[in-house]
């Protein structure tokens, strides 16, 4: 049997009123629920360098915004094609009922990458979604930070770690949405028996935000606009391998789940990564 223990945090550290709740399943028999109010710790890391020229008002961050860090890979789409090293998905997503990626469904226009979900003919009129992952790059230890936004509820969206050998879990996801405008998550998966930990961040998806990811083999660190949200600490909980990362829509229409009654686009102005200095 699973055991549930659930922290929900209020907090104003990121601009406004948020909520966030934490979640670990463990084996075992009891649940457990409390609460309590704190502030977030005052960090600041990467969200961009202001650029009104910018689809989201900001440019990516410096060679250097990271403290012992140095950037590795910037991409601020800028073109008209989906960039060398990303692969664009088709076919059935797995776990997802009657999901469907779609090739078309990804674009790059405006400079912006735009996921896109829409009622497509040349699927049966059936909902289709976009998603690729950065496939032509890995990384074993790295920093994140991906500027993107959603124009509205349906289907899960994701920015996520995948295991470069497709071995999973392990995953890191730092930004997924569950098919709502208001709340997302980041959740780590772990261990053959697939151990779960979730956060919970209760927050504007319509507007722009930089999503940050600090992975070392100590911690795993989750930014929005520059604040914590969350961190795991514990070595055996983090992955230890080299990963990709993924962005991607999914719809499970054919069960009354995260579907969409409007198209949808998850948003991307850019990506910046960085890796450790040595």
């Amino acid at each position: 049997m699973i055991a549930v223990t659930t922290i929900a945090v209020a907090s104003a550290a990121i601009g406004s009123l948020l909520t966030l709740m934490l979640t670990s399943r463990f084996n075992a028999g009891v649940t457990t629920t409390f609460a309590v109010t704190t502030s977030l710790p005052p960090i600041t890391y990467p969200v961009g360098v202001p650029d009104v020229r910018e689809p989201s008002g900001m440019a990516p961050p410096g060679s250097n915004a990271l403290a012992g860090y140095s950037r590795s890979y910037v991409n601020d789409f800028t073109g008209t094609t989906v960039p060398a090293g990303w692969n664009v998905f088709y076919g059935i997503p797995a776990g997802a009922p009657g999901g469907q990626f779609g090739l078309a469904h990804v674009v790059v226009a405006g400079g912006e990458l735009q996921l896109n979900t829409w009622r497509d003919p040349a699927y049966h009129g059936n909902w289709v979604t976009g998603g690729l992952c950065q496939c032509g790059l890995f990384h074993l230890y790295a920093a994140y930070f991906v500027r993107s936004r959603s124009t509205g509820a349906g289907p899960n969206e994701a920015q996520l770690l995948w295991p470069a050998n497709d071995q999973w879990p392990p995953e890191i996801d730092f930004n997924e949405s569950g098919g709502s405008n208001f709340v997302t998550t980041w959740t780590m998966h772990f261990g053959a028996a697939n151990h779960i930990i979730q956060q919970r961040l209760r927050i504007n998806l319509r507007a722009w935000h930089t999503w940050g990811i600090i992975w070392t083999a100590n911690a795993v660190t989750f930014t929005v606009d520059g604040d914590v949200w969350g961190t795991v600490s514990d070595p055996s909980q983090i992955p230890h391998m080299a990963m990709r990362m993924d962005f991607e829509q999914r719809t499970e229409c054919a069960i009354h789940q995260q579907c969409p009654a409007a198209p949808v686009s998850m948003l991307v102005d850019w990506v910046a990564e960085y890796s450790p200095d040595r």
